[in-house]
């Protein structure tokens, strides 16, 4: 309004367009935003985007978002625009009546349970699980290529953020190389509904897919893969820290699985002998 005023539009004109009442705006004009307001503003959108992308956070793990996106502040301050503005934690208040319904998927189910590819990147399976130990929970993120049932990428924390997921993409990415067009299919879990991923597979120019809630099936080749992870690490034994699961993860992934289970969609190879015939097959068409 101030510019429009300068270049000769009276403020009642603008106003009377805008559908405003001149008062508020000479109120603003005599007294405007301060400076500690807009730093208080900054704060809560950081600690709003945090929440957003992992609901399951309570306000010292969004005030460790908010950080890392540049809004310094104090732990008491965190807390108290959480609480002013009710953004509580998923697991921080005890709700009553039925639960709440799951968030809209992001994207089309382009599956089908459709689970095949005849060339590599072009149809990526990825979830999260996790396990128990002494020293508390650990999680896994992994990336399985359809074609060659590798686990292309995977992603292992101590804390269950969208940053795992993302993580395990781009490593992914940089392993595989040209991978625009690729599907990437996932449940809806908050952390794979993350904007940060979302944002994450544009820039690889990827293609996001969902199944629907409560349905399995709709990400079954992934499950088997955890299934046997389940049988063959996870439930071997007692796992007394997280670095001790995580070396076993890595090595039966890349030792046992990648290199020593053949599998009978394979032709009964094993998943790096079956993607190295591929592309000696690509060579030689080419």
């Amino acid at each position: 309004m101030t510019e429009l005023a300068v270049d000769g539009v009276p403020v009642a004109v603008t106003c009377r367009v805008l559908k405003l009442a001149r008062q508020p705006y000479y109120r603003w004009l005599a007294n405007p935003i301060t400076d500690a307001e807009l730093v208080a503003a900054h704060r809560a959108n950081a600690l709003f985007d945090a929440h957003r992308d992992d609901p399951e956070f309570g306000y010292r793990f969004l005030l460790d978002e908010a950080r890392d996106a540049g809004e310094v502040m104090a732990e008491r301050t965190a807390w108290r625009i959480r609480r002013d503005n009710g953004w509580w934690s998923a697991f921080g208040k005890r709700r009553r009546g039925k639960s709440r319904r799951p968030g809209p998927p992001l994207h089309d189910d382009l599956v089908r349970r459709e689970f095949a590819a005849h060339a590599p990147n072009r149809l990526w399976l990825s979830d999260i699980t996790e396990h128990n130990t002494g020293e508390g929970k650990l999680y896994l993120c992994a990336i399985k290529d359809v074609c060659s049932n590798r686990i292309v990428s995977y992603s292992i924390s101590d804390r269950m953020k969208a940053r795992l997921a993302v993580d395990a993409v781009n490593n992914a990415v940089a392993r595989r190389g040209h991978v625009a067009g690729c599907v990437v299919h996932t449940d809806r879990g908050s952390q794979l509904r993350a904007r940060k991923l979302v944002r994450t597979l544009h820039h690889h120019g990827m293609v996001g897919s969902m199944g629907r809630v409560g349905a399995a099936g709709d990400n079954a080749a992934m499950e088997s893969f955890f299934s046997l992870l389940q049988k063959n690490v996870l439930n071997r034994r007692t796992w007394d820290t997280r670095e001790q699961l995580r070396i076993a993860i890595v090595t039966w992934i890349e030792r046992t699985y990648h290199r020593r289970r053949r599998q009978k969609r394979l032709h009964g190879l094993t998943p790096i002998e079956y993607e190295a015939i591929m592309n000696t097959d690509v060579a030689l068409a080419a």
